[in-house]
């Protein structure tokens, strides 16, 4: 299954608690993922699962990658801003987010007018609040 996160307030935020950060990370100014998503992540490749970025942001695909790996997690691909809205032009329909167009099976987000464009467009979503302490069980329960 292909799976896509949102980033901003998703997990990435001021608004929960977050993953410890290495002088790496605080070097090179890279943001803190939301407390879990390590985890998460290591047991959704467990299971087989492709993982995918998919925010509305202007950050560099590379950036992204690189926060990421830089807590020894990978992602599998990237869709920013750029990409989305280069995509989306050739489907002659406005969304923030349309994750079929990736082939993504599910999108994770912290929005609820990405849950009604799901509802609207056809595609699942799971949405994850910020104080929500068990976000990461919310979104393992709700895969399958």
């Amino acid at each position: 299954m292909i799976i896509s996160f949102d980033l901003d307030d998703t997990l990435i935020s001021n608004k929960f608690e977050l993953e410890k950060s290495n002088l790496l990370q605080q070097f090179l100014g890279l943001e803190n993922l939301r407390k879990g998503t390590v985890d998460l992540f290591r047991e959704l490749k467990k299971q087989k699962h492709q993982i995918y970025i998919y925010t509305t942001s202007y950050r560099s695909e590379s950036r992204i990658k690189w926060t990421f790996y830089s807590y020894g997690v990978s992602v599998d691909f990237v869709i920013n801003q750029q990409k989305h809205q280069k995509s989306i032009r050739k489907k002659d329909m406005y969304c923030s987010k349309f994750p079929p167009m990736f082939n993504i099976d599910i999108h994770i987000d912290d929005s609820i007018g990405v849950e009604m464009e799901g509802y609207k467009y056809g595609f699942k979503t799971i949405i994850i609040s910020e104080k929500d302490e068990n976000w990461t069980q919310t979104i393992l329960s709700n895969l399958h």
